[in-house]
């Protein structure tokens, strides 16, 4: 059975969320840098093919919350009783790395006259990537 318009316009969703998802993730950010990089990755993935839009909120609040957390021993790269987790590295000189628990995305896809709405928020601690709505025109 050959894939349908409906599928492949669903399939290009899900090539635009792991290029974003993993072309960003681990990228220094801070509340003051978000603005800059929540453009800059819209842009990119704007480029490519039967990408209508893309629109992505950093969560600042979440971020500026991190970084308030990470005692000043453990920015200091010091070993100390901080809310780290286990193997999570203490954040220093104001920033954090992005991760999903940082980003809602939608990204709408137009291929061949089908629209795909698609969305990321976290879900029970995951960044979930999942189809909001498909119309064909």
């Amino acid at each position: 059975m050959e894939p349908t318009t409906r599928d492949a316009a669903c399939f290009e969703a899900g090539i635009k969320f792991g290029a974003l998802y993993h072309q960003f993730a681990g990228t220094p950010v801070s509340p003051d840098s978000a603005a800059s990089l929540e453009r800059a990755i819209e842009e990119s993935i704007e480029n490519q093919p039967f990408c209508e839009s893309v629109e992505v909120d950093i969560l600042t609040e979440k971020l500026a919350e991190e970084i308030e957390h990470v005692p000043a021993s453990e920015r200091e790269g010091e070993p100390g009783s901080g809310s780290l987790a286990e193997g999570e590295e203490a954040t220093s000189a104001g920033y954090t790395e992005l991760t999903g628990r940082y980003l809602e995305v939608e990204i709408v896809i137009d291929h061949e006259g089908t629209e795909v709405v698609t969305r990321m928020e976290m879900e029970d601690g995951y960044p979930l990537m999942k189809i909001e709505s498909v119309r064909e025109n």
